[in-house]
């Protein structure tokens, strides 16, 4: 009997100004291997910059059995593909400034920005530097408002963020030459998919691709015309009278305030980027956008809600915004669990790490803070809590992380060990 001719891993959906890479596909095994091909490990890194009120965030109990609070509530769908840790921080994160401790959330360097301090490397560049070039980018750091980030090379030098959606798609996605690249943006405007550009090519791989591939394929195209069509109902805005505000205006979103709709559509591309293998390692970092943020029921900045001094009309505003961002933390996680990915789902083969620097931003500590696991392939469900007068070191999960995805690590910052659960 024939054997249909095994699709390329690196095989790419082209035309005139396009390029579109393709996802993890069983198609994509060696002809006449004994076993499959295994899909690479991955990091995500999103980290929510002004914490998460404690009481709406952290369960009363351990173990499997927790009763899900506010904010778990939202999320209680994927509980058996997470787990829950309390008790865990970086030691000395006090700084110069109050919010310092951002800067060290994938470092856990002591005493951010105090004279002669100097940052050390991160979480999510170690990992970038193991992998290297095997990815068309090794790794990619994303901001919803500034090009600060805390991503940080070997020599403590900050890793500048992405905060374009758009520009970002298009270094994923469109190539060639600018008249070309130009082109194909205007037909996205237009609403005319670059599938449409494609649909030769992409009628031709569906007749070669098995029927678990095609169902890859069909979940995967599904993904970027959602990520196409948020690009444009966000360019329409280009067109508006812009709102006059005290802060360079938005590529994207023009209006800064609209800081669920940045996290949206950088949540949006990261199934593309790690489904097309184009990165292995992403990080966001959700920052404070210094105005009112667009949410209905919201009338003050999220920093000035964060500081509440126990100010209930305060509270109940930031619950609202936090809400909205632990909904779309939500939404990834249903994206990534849908996607399939060789012998699981995008998240089984993914290790997402979603928390905040900041325990309680009312007072500014860096002790107690939220943190989640996701994927990854580990034993999930639970609330692991650490007892003690001490929190114990994140940074023993962050040792766990690294030898998650193939980086034999001994230790990290501050680790002590390795964190296990079971």
């Amino acid at each position: 009997m024939a054997l249909s001719r095994p699709i390329d891993r690196r095989t790419f959906l082209r035309a005139t100004g396009v390029a579109l890479a393709l996802p993890f596909l069983e198609s994509m095994r060696p002809a006449f291997a004994g076993t499959a091909t295994q899909p690479p490990r991955r990091m995500v890194n999103i980290c929510a910059t002004l914490g998460f009120y404690s009481d709406y965030w952290f369960p009363k109990t351990a173990g499997a059995g927790y009763e899900a609070t506010d904010y778990l509530t939202l999320i209680d769908e994927h509980r058996d593909h997470y787990t829950l840790f309390s008790g865990l921080c970086h030691e000395e994160q006090t700084g110069r400034q109050a919010h310092n401790s951002e800067i060290t959330w994938l470092t856990s360097a002591r005493h951010p920005g105090l004279d002669g301090f100097q940052n050390t490397i991160s979480l999510d560049q170690v990992v970038s530097n193991h992998y290297g070039y095997v990815t068309r980018f090794p790794s990619i750091i994303l901001g919803t408002y500034s090009a600060q980030s805390q991503s940080y090379t070997q020599n403590g030098v900050m890793v500048p963020a992405e905060t374009s959606p758009a520009r970002l798609f298009g270094k994923l996605f469109l190539q060639g030459k600018p008249a070309e690249v130009a082109r194909e943006t205007r037909r996205l405007s237009d609403g005319r998919s670059i599938l449409d550009t494609l649909s030769a090519q992409t009628t031709a791989l569906g007749k070669r691709a098995s029927v678990t591939d095609r169902e890859v394929l069909d979940a995967y195209f599904e993904a970027v015309r959602i990520a196409e069509r948020d690009l444009v109902e966000v360019q329409a805005w280009t067109k508006r009278p812009k709102p006059v505000v005290d802060a360079e205006p938005l590529t994207d979103i023009p209006d800064n305030t609209d800081i669920i709709g940045r996290v949206r559509l950088l949540f949006d591309l990261i199934p593309l980027i790690l489904a097309t293998d184009s990165s292995r390692v992403v990080s966001v970092m959700i920052q404070d956008h210094q105005t009112v943020p667009k949410v209905q029921g919201v009338t003050a900045d999220q920093h000035n809600l964060s500081h509440h001094g126990q100010d209930q009309g305060k509270i109940d505003q930031l619950k609202i915004v936090e809400t909205e961002i632990v909904r779309r933390f939500g939404e990834l996680l249903t994206a990534l669990r849908t996607q399939n990915d060789g012998d699981g789902s995008l998240l089984d083969h993914t290790t997402l790490l979603f928390g905040s620097n900041l325990g309680n931003a009312n007072s500014h500590v860096a002790v107690n803070l939220p943190i989640l696991l996701a994927g990854g392939g580990f034993s999930h469900g639970k609330h692991v809590v650490h007892e003690g007068e001490h929190n114990a070191p994140l940074c023993n999960l962050f040792v766990t992380m690294l030898r998650s995805v193939g980086v034999e690590a001994e230790s990290f910052g501050q680790s002590t060990g390795a964190l296990n659960w079971g």
